[in-house]
């Protein structure tokens, strides 16, 4: 009877090109399209310049391009700078609630190119990596896909986020290195020992004082990189890294149940409508469905009430803070995107969704500021209640509700699906995708270069060498 580890490691090097059904390579395909539009808008923020030069400084043998530029370095530092482009600004499409496809996509991408992989060949390996994060994911606690995992996990925090996603990364560029399965077994057993679990966990309720998440998939996907090509050479790693159940989640059974039968990594992709914190979108389009339906504008809005629990409207306590705290908190471009009251101000004020909403002028707009003092929290337990008791039917549902006060009468609007979640009535389309990826690349590519990019992107398939698609998403 094989292991965890060995079980992953077969899967990860004998799933084929025809075991994959057509949504999965549809879907694979849209998630690639998010994390590359996501990594071009991110070029024009401080931190996308300041990985950038850094990967210039660092350049290894061209082999690997750093997205949106011309510059090609070695294969680990593109991922390094692709990773860390790809989370700047909250945007690109969750996976397992978090940030899988961050770790997973940089490192296929860059070891697909510096290979000379086919477009199958990177689906495949994509497709091998999301799934096997995501089943570490869920026997972590992360990914809660049915009605026993939300029962089962209730009042459980769970730890050590994204840290499962370094084995994705990981099977993503053995597969596409061809490794065998005992190669990849050994992988995996590095992979594991390049995690750092402890930076996963901190800061998750924290402060954001610097230019880092609590994740740090550029550099958790070089280690991910590493034990790949580590492997590949004959470099030897622990077999047993996942078949101790302490070490990674509470169910490890979930790892490898219909493993290669049946996809979970699709299951609650969350397509992203705003580039901040998702916890907030449910929220968020409420607000929106309210201010767009009766074309309420910003000075016209008296106050805003978010339905809930507390803790989820910004990191700054009960009392609403001065002016210059205001800006004090909005300084760093992580902290704004975990900030609910700027988020909502951004939506009144109709901000371009993109990397506008991280530009450091819209982060002091005073009107902006101003207007987050009319975001509250209205406590509601009755609500509270009925969202669990429906969560523990059905786990797609995430229940919101938000009144608006404007021109002397409150505006009231409830859902119970967030815009872009998979398997939904508001699912994200492939005409969302487009629009929202030619936005991401304007600042950086061409309307004709983008059109391409496009077109090649969903069209990965039919590529005999991913470096055809390179040349449409770089200089």
């Amino acid at each position: 009877m094989k292991t965890i580890t060995q079980e992953i490691a077969a899967f990860a090097v004998d799933t084929r090109w025809e075991d994959l059904p057509d949504s999965i390579v549809q879907e694979v395909k849209k998630v690639l399209i998010e994390h590359i539009g996501v990594s071009l808008a991110a070029l024009s923020t401080d931190k996308g310049k300041i990985m950038v030069a850094l990967g210039r400084r660092l350049g290894g043998t061209p082999e690997s391009s750093i997205l949106g530029t011309a510059d090609k370095v070695s294969c680990t530092n593109a991922a390094l700078v692709n990773g860390e482009l790809m989370i700047t600004l909250d945007y690109q499409a969750n996976m397992s609630f978090g940030h899988d496809g961050t770790f997973v996509v940089p490192s296929a991408l860059a070891i697909a190119e510096s290979v000379g992989a086919s477009g199958k060949d990177l689906i495949l390996a994509l497709t091998v990596g999301f799934e096997i994060s995501s089943r570490l994911a869920r026997a972590a606690g992360w990914h809660k896909i049915t009605t026993e995992d939300i029962i089962r996990f209730k009042g459980v925090q769970p730890h050590h986020k994204n840290a499962h996603s370094n084995y994705g990364a990981t099977a993503a560029a053995g597969r596409i290195l061809k490794l065998d399965g005992n190669k990849m077994l050994h992988a995996l057993g590095t992979a594991g020992r390049h995690i750092d679990m402890s930076l996963s966990s901190w800061g998750e309720e924290g402060s954001f004082t610097g230019m880092t998440k609590y994740v740090v998939p550029g550099w958790q996907n070089t280690g991910a990189m590493i034990a790949a090509l580590l492997a590949e050479t004959g470099y030897t790693g622990d077999i047993t890294i996942l078949d101790d159940p302490k070490r990674m989640g509470w169910y490890p059974d979930d790892i490898t149940a219909d493993l290669g039968k049946t996809w979970i990594f699709n299951q609650q992709l969350h397509y992203k409508p705003y580039p901040c914190c998702g916890a907030f979108h449910n929220s968020m389009d409420c607000f929106y469905n309210v201010i767009k339906q009766n074309n309420l504008m910003p000075g016209e809005i008296e106050r805003v009430k978010i339905h809930g629990r507390g803790g989820m409207i910004g990191r700054q306590g009960t009392e609403l803070p001065s002016y210059s705290e205001k800006e004090k908190q909005l300084e760093n471009f992580y902290a704004a995107q975990f900030n609910m009251p700027f988020n909502f101000a951004l939506l009144a004020y109709r901000i371009p969704r993109g990397v506008e909403w991280t530009d450091l002028a819209t982060r002091k707009n005073p009107d902006i500021i101003k207007f987050m003092d009319k975001v509250t929290f209205q406590a509601d337990p009755e609500f509270v209640e009925q969202a669990e008791r429906e969560r523990e039917q059905d786990p797609r549902i995430r229940p919101a509700k938000v009144t608006v006060e404007a021109r002397g009468k409150t505006f009231t609007s409830e859902i119970k699906y967030r815009i872009g979640d998979t398997f939904t009535e508001v699912y994200w389309t492939q005409e969302n995708t487009i629009e929202k990826f030619k936005h991401n690349a304007e600042r950086i590519l061409t309307a004709a270069k983008t059109d391409r990019a496009i077109q090649t992107m969903f069209e990965l398939e039919e590529l005999d060498d991913v470096s055809q698609l390179i040349s449409e998403i770089t200089l």
